[in-house]
């Protein structure tokens, strides 16, 4: 039932794209946590002046999905393929059922393996989430020749170098950093470190190394930042820029979003309710609005710094002569999280919002904010929980009638690899260090960067946690754990209000068929029936 992509059909490629660089670099860009409409370019009010520009050169996607939630996204994001068929629908280990195990090597080459296996030079910088849970039994030869071997190391899934992070605990005091293999010591609270800024300092070197030593070669860098994942945490000027736009509070930020989605051509659709469990912003007191205010400062804060190390990035692309025959490709792991967690060094209420001292989340309102104009957050599969902003720049090789514009052409993370391997004119190898190499599943997005229709899913599927969606053309079948399914026409109702379901039943009866065959070929376990699952939060965690 699903299709499977077996080798990529190079010949698909225009005259425009061919006459560009043969084998163009790529920036691969992910943000953690940031709602669909938080990028100025998006609708929103948070100052993002180079993603903007990016987006006035390059092409927008409006409809462009994740998985719901960070390692999933990512292990699709690397493979090209769903994450439970990757084995990261969850990280339970060997124990678990092997789309729960979190053991992606035996399961799917990443895109960076694949590229190296080309001649690319690849390095990551940034979050890295696809921690194995076997990572010996999964590559057991090198693992016995190399003492301390970890399989699921990013240096050991085909990137030359790392600089990665392997928790969220602190942006200015970072617990579990690594350069290449080696453990760092938590850099210290005095100021003088920020993991966003160091993320760029990074990139930038490693771009500098690059033009130096590797000119001849064409790279691939992925970027994963943390930001602006929780805790919530921003330089006092960044939080400062943004504090006093945010006391009119999320009711008008919401209907204003909107509003200049709208003007930009973005979306045509009504604005869904405030979330259940948000208060109106006129019945909070005066001191709980500052409060809340500051909150989404910060979580602005965040966002913009990303963006200006993304300045940073294209100055150095364009120092060294890359900038026009790179593929920059950014977007966001899942929509904005209404959960209320605190971890790692705690939460001190009389620490300046923001600081290391403290631990903030957005939380439900200002989630519901920042993905305007959809229901739901990270975790659920309803829009608002797998939207994601998608821009994609490439001066040589995006057709001149695409750029500035949008597309409405449906996409999914397990296209990127697919349309990475395209542009770079090559395909998945069929085996790897003795490993067989299975097909990816997604589809390139190549044609739609040269301005053709191409051809789109039959479907494509979701389940997390229990969460299920299945969207096939304009018509959506989704339902909460436990809950009934609901049918929605997104062309005519993208944002979701207009359940559907008790009046078509048969087509929910035929999507609900679909979803199971997919369910089942993908190894999806009933989320209840997983033994593990008692352990793991629930969505519910969002209710105080």
């Amino acid at each position: 039932m699903l299709r499977v992509v077996a080798a990529l059909l190079i010949a698909s490629l225009t005259a425009e794209k061919a006459s560009a660089a043969d084998r163009p670099n790529v920036l691969l860009i992910m943000v953690d946590d940031m709602g669909f409409s938080d990028p100025g370019c998006y609708g929103g009010e948070v100052d993002t002046p180079n993603l903007d520009a990016l987006a006035a050169d390059g092409l927008r996607f409006t409809q462009f999905y994740n998985t719901a939630r960070c390692w999933p996204t990512r292990a699709a994001l690397l493979t090209g393929r769903y994450p439970h068929q990757a084995g990261h629908a969850m990280m339970y280990g060997p124990g678990a059922p092997p789309a729960y195990q979190g053991t992606s090597r035996a399961r799917g080459l990443l895109i960076s393996e694949m590229l190296g296996s080309a001649g690319y030079r690849t390095y990551h910088v940034g979050k890295w989430h696809l921690q194995s849970r076997n990572a010996a039994a999964e590559r057991p030869q090198l693992a016995k020749q190399t003492p301390g071997y970890d399989a699921s190391w990013p240096l050991h899934r085909g990137f030359d170098r790392s600089y990665c992070v392997k928790t969220q605990n602190n942006f200015f005091n970072p617990n579990l950093l690594f350069d290449e293999t080696q453990p760092l010591k938590r850099p210290g609270s005095n100021g003088d470190y920020y993991i966003t800024e160091a993320f760029t300092d990074r990139t930038i070197t490693y771009l500098q190394e690059h033009a130096r030593e590797h000119a001849d070669e064409p790279f691939f860098l992925y970027l994963a930042h943390t930001a602006p994942h929780f805790p919530l945490h921003a330089l006092p000027a960044d939080i400062d820029r943004h504090r006093e736009r945010y006391r009119k509070g999320w009711d008008a930020i919401r209907r204003e979003r909107l509003a200049r989605q709208k003007q930009l051509g973005l979306l045509d659709c009504e604005l869904s309710p405030r979330d259940e469990l948000a208060a109106a912003w006129d019945s909070l007191t005066p001191k709980q609005q500052d409060d809340w205010a500051t909150r989404m400062a910060i979580h602005a804060g965040m966002v913009h710094c990303v963006d200006r190390g993304i300045g940073r990035i294209v100055e150095q692309l364009k120092s060294m002569n890359a900038y026009d025959d790179t593929l920059i490709l950014f977007l966001s792991d899942n929509g904005a999280s209404a959960e209320y967690i605190v971890r790692g060094d705690g939460n001190d209420p009389t620490a300046p919002p923001g600081s290391g001292a403290t631990y903030l989340c957005l939380e439900v309102a200002w989630s519901n904010a920042s993905n305007t104009p959809f229901r739901q957050h990270k975790m659920w599969t309803h829009e608002g929980g797998i939207s994601t902003p998608l821009i994609a720049h490439w001066p040589r090789g995006l057709a001149k009638s695409q750029r500035g514009q949008l597309t409405e052409q449906v996409g999914h993370v397990i296209d990127i690899v697919p349309t990475i391997l395209d542009v770079a004119q090559t395909t998945v190898p069929k085996e790897l260090d003795g490993i067989d190499a299975p097909p990816v599943t997604g589809r390139s997005l190549a044609p739609i960067l040269s301005g053709r229709q191409r051809e789109p899913h039959d479907f494509l599927f979701w389940e997390h946690t229990g969460n299920k969606a299945i969207r096939s053309g304009d018509w959506k079948l989704v339902a909460e754990d436990g809950g009934e399914w609901e049918l929605y026409n997104l062309k005519a109702d993208r944002s979701e209000l207009h359940d559907l379901a008790a009046e078509q039943p048969q087509r929910v009866a035929d999507l609900a068929k679909l979803w199971q065959t997919c369910a089942d070929e993908t190894g999806v376990v009933p989320w209840h029936d997983l033994p593990q699952s008692k352990s793991s939060p629930s969505p519910e965690y969002r209710k105080k």
